[in-house]
Order: structure tokens, then sequence, then C-alpha cells
């Protein structure tokens, strides 16, 4: 028997309607439980007046905004799935995702209007509605005025799909990561029970929304658990120290990106920062350097490292507070609602101590990719997810991270996969072969290397291969080093040691 859904912004509105719900720190909107229940009323019933009919998809592209929180809990009212669109993405990258996924409109932003407006033509969604983020005059709030209030959920089941979000595969081709209301509920209730967050707490949302972490770290599950969600239209260091050390905003919880952290650690403004209320600094998406740990946990923050993926809904592993100092490196152990372990080539687990694939399984892990039988094939076991990930499992179920997903990198705080970049560096005769790794970038984490071999007789700059790529690529996936090689290091099926690269290269770029 199939278990219901439930409308989390319908309870609270009824049990404390008058708690603040969200705050927009740009706009200054400020909305308890009972008027953000009637905005997404409003929202749904909006998007029932454009056809949206259950299990339609609608997308959003915008910058952080409390219109994305209205759209989502609107589309869930209606039975729709909402799909999160990275904005840093060309029109061409953007109009495959549509395309895949069927979708029925787009909530557009004001700085992406040139952007959604070279995507169109190269789709077939009917509506495309423009909100300027911070509820000026535009289509959406129009929309909102004249719609018919939608106050009744949509019947849906815990495993129905209410969110899809596009995760780029290593053979470049991006996808759909179905994610359900099971998976949503069952993450917040672990992460809750970790982080000892309560209705009482506040959080701060400051990493873009469309990602995994952005939106199910902290926002959604604010929601959830009837908490505040502060939304920061995009991260800024000196406005993050701002926030969090205003006393009327009363903001204890963060989720942030290793660079995010490092950015705050240099702003001038940390000397008269006021970081007392903070009670739960998260930090994951890649590794977090020890120094950095040490560094904010001699000024009283405690930084807690996690590990999870779009396919876990950004949940998989945590480290409490209480593991700190002394378990620095590891990204903690399985939550709640997760089993972990750690297996060889042929999928058989291996020892403690020792290195392999890390697999999912439990009530967070997603039931498959949109329209992608290949990859649910080649993605699952007996139920078990393959992460790609390598990591080691201690005696303690600890999880140290050794490697992430097949070859991907993280450029501030985005998951570049590589072969996306070398299928068009392909493309140019003068390449013989072409292989990009991730290497160390004060400013972003990590940057793309291209390591390449011409052809005889042939030659290329970096620039000429950025030129190449322009617009064809987000910008934070261009490469900034080229590395040229007389062959690539392969092993004995032919295929490219990056490990060696990713050894061998840095040194040789002095980096």
């Amino acid at each position: 028997m199939a278990l219901p859904a439930y409308d989390w912004v319908e309870y609270h509105a009824a049990t404390t309607p008058t708690k603040r719900a969200m705050f927009d720190l740009t706009s200054g909107r400020d909305y308890t439980y009972a008027q953000m229940h009637e905005r997404v009323a409003k929202c749904a019933g909006m998007l029932q007046e454009k056809g949206v009919k259950p299990g339609d998809r609608v997308a959003f592209l915008c910058l952080n905004t409390t219109d994305v929180m209205e759209l989502v809990f609107g589309c869930w009212r209606v039975g729709g799935v909402c799909l999160a669109l990275n904005f840093r993405l060309t029109p061409p990258e953007l109009a495959y995702i549509l395309n895949d996924s069927d979708a029925t409109m787009v909530l557009v932003d004001a700085p992406f209007a040139p952007l959604a407006e070279a995507t169109k033509g190269l789709t077939s969604v009917e509506h495309w509605i423009g909100t300027d983020g911070v509820g000026g005059a535009s289509q959406y709030e129009a929309g909102l005025d004249v719609a018919t209030p939608v106050y009744d959920y949509y019947p849906q089941s815990l495993e129905d799909q209410c969110l899809l979000m596009y995760s780029s595969g290593t053979t470049g081709a991006p996808k759909g990561v179905i994610i359900t209301h099971a998976m949503l509920d069952f993450t917040a209730s672990s992460a809750m029970r970790l982080g000892a967050t309560a209705p009482s707490d506040v959080s701060l949302n400051n990493m873009p929304l469309f990602h995994i972490g952005g939106l199910n770290v902290t926002a959604l599950p604010s929601i959830w658990i009837g908490g505040t969600c502060v939304i920061m239209r995009m991260f800024d260091a000196d406005a993050t120290i701002k926030a969090i050390s205003d006393p009327d905003l009363g903001i204890s919880v963060m989720f942030s990106v290793p660079a995010a952290y490092n950015a705050m650690r240099v702003s001038p403004l940390m000397e008269t920062a006021d970081f007392s209320r903070m009670k739960l600094a998260l930090c994951g998406a890649e590794t977090v350097p020890e120094a950095l740990i040490n560094w904010w946990l001699e000024r009283g923050i405690t930084i807690q490292e996690g590990y999870g993926m779009t396919e876990t809904a950004a949940a998989g592993t945590m480290l409490l507070k209480s593991d700190i100092p002394h378990r620095i490196g590891s990204a903690g152990r399985a939550l709640m609602h997760s089993r972990i372990k750690i297996v060889d080539e042929d999928g058989q687990e291996v020892p403690r101590g020792t290195a392999g694939e890390i697999w999912f399984k439990g009530l967070a892990v997603t039931p498959g990719y949109w329209r992608n039988p290949k990859a649910n094939a080649e993605s699952f076991t007996d139920g078990w997810f393959h992460s790609g990930d390598i990591g080691i499992m201690d005696k303690d179920d600890y999880v140290s991270i050794e490697d992430r997903v097949k070859d991907m990198y993280i450029s501030g705080g985005e998951n570049v996969y590589p072969a996306e970049i070398e299928g068009l560096l392909y493309e140019l005769e003068e390449i013989a072969e072409v292989s990009v790794i991730g290497v160390k970038d004060e400013k972003w984490g990590e940057t793309g290397c291209v390591c390449a071999v011409f052809r005889e007789g042939k030659s290329l700059t970096l620039n000429e291969m950025l030129a190449h790529l322009d617009g064809r690529l987000g910008k934070f996936k261009l490469p900034s080093y080229l590395h040229v090689m007389p062959e690539l290091p392969r092993g004995g099926t032919g295929k490219v040691l990056k490990f060696e690269l990713r050894k061998s290269v840095p040194e040789i770029l002095g980096l």
C-alpha cells in the first residue's frame, strides 16, 4: 500500500500560521506560513490555468528567490514535477534538458531573459513566465494576482516523483535524476537527527537552489520542520557575514561549499563578525581542507562535512559535532535511512580500510534516471546504487572519500565532467588525443587542465581551444591550463590512466 504525501506548507499554516516561513534578503519580502500558504495557492492556481497537469514538468531558471520556493510547492500542490535548471548552462545545454524532460513551462528570472530568449527556439516549451525575482511587476506576479487559489493537495504517494534534476554523466549526456517525495521526507528526517535542528532554527540559503545541495540541505528541510528560510539571491561573502551577524535575523543554520567558507575567512568583516547564534555549519560538494576546518574551529564554528549526491537527494553521510576534530578528513557515517558499502570491481564488498567504489541503498536513493533504461541498468545492482566515487570505510563505519564521481572535478561548487569537454575538443582536427583533469585553483577550488596530444605538424593554443568551446559550454566548465604531451598514459585495456595525469601534471605545471 502506497503511503500518501502531504502538503508541508498547508500543515504549518494551520498549526503555526504567524510563524515566519520565508524572508527574502534582497527584496525584504517577509512571509508567515499563512501568507506563504496563500502565495503557494495562487501559484498552484496559475499553473493550472496554464494547463499544467499532474506529472507535468515545470522548470525554473532563476537566481535564489522566494518565487522558486513558491513554484516548488505550488507545483507539488497540483501534482506536478519541478525541474531545476542550472543558469550557468548555454542555450543548447538548456534546450537538451527541456526537450528531454518534455517541460511545459519555465519560470525565468530577469537576469536570464536573454538566455531564455536564445533557448526558446530550440525547444517546444509552451509557456515562459518572467519574474524579476524580488516581487516587482512581472508576468509571475500578474499571474498570481488573477489566479484562482488552489488549497487542496492533489493526491500523491511518497513514491511519486516531485523533482527532476539533471546531472551530466561521464559520456557527456545529461541524465535526469528522479527525486521522490519519500527521498525528501527521509533525507530531512535523517539530517534533523544529526544536526539537532528544530522549528526555532533559521537557515541561510545562499547556495544555488537549482542544486540539490542548495535546495535540499537547508531550504526544503527548513520548511519541512516548520523553521524559517532566509533567501539570499546568490552567495556573497560579505553579505553572508552581515546576515549571520544580524541578531534580528537570528540565523542558526547554513550550508556552503569550501570555497564559500574560504571566501568568508579572508573577508575583513570577519574581524567584527558575530557568529554566536550559529548552531549548524554544514559543508559539502567536495572534500573540506583540514586547515579551513581548524581555522573556523578556532573561532567557535564547527564545520560538519557531509557527503551525498543528486541521486541521494544530497544525503549520504555526515560528521557529528562530537566527531570533530579527531575525525577531520572523514565524511562521517551513513545517515539513518541510508546504507553504504564499499565494493571492488566485481561488486564484492571489500575489507574495512580497503579502497573501493561506494554503493548506496536506502530510502533516500533515487529510483532511477528519467527515461534512461541504459543508465539505470548500469547504475544499480540488486537495489544498490553505484556512486562511481572511490572511498574507504574504517572499522567504525566512517567513510573517507578518495576520489570523485568517475573522473569529474568540482569548480566553484559546480560539477564538471571532463568527457563533455573532451568530446568537443576532439572536433578539432589538430587533436590526436585529449584528456581533461581537474587541478587545484586558489579561487575556484579546482579548474580544468587540458592534456593534449597533437597530430604531427599541428598545434593549438589554449585560447584557440577556448574559442572553440565558447558559447557551447557554461563558463565554469572552461579549462584554464593546457599541458602538451607526446602520448597519454593508458592501461592494458587502452583506457587513459587519469590518476597518473592527476599525479604528474600539477607538479609539471607548478601547481
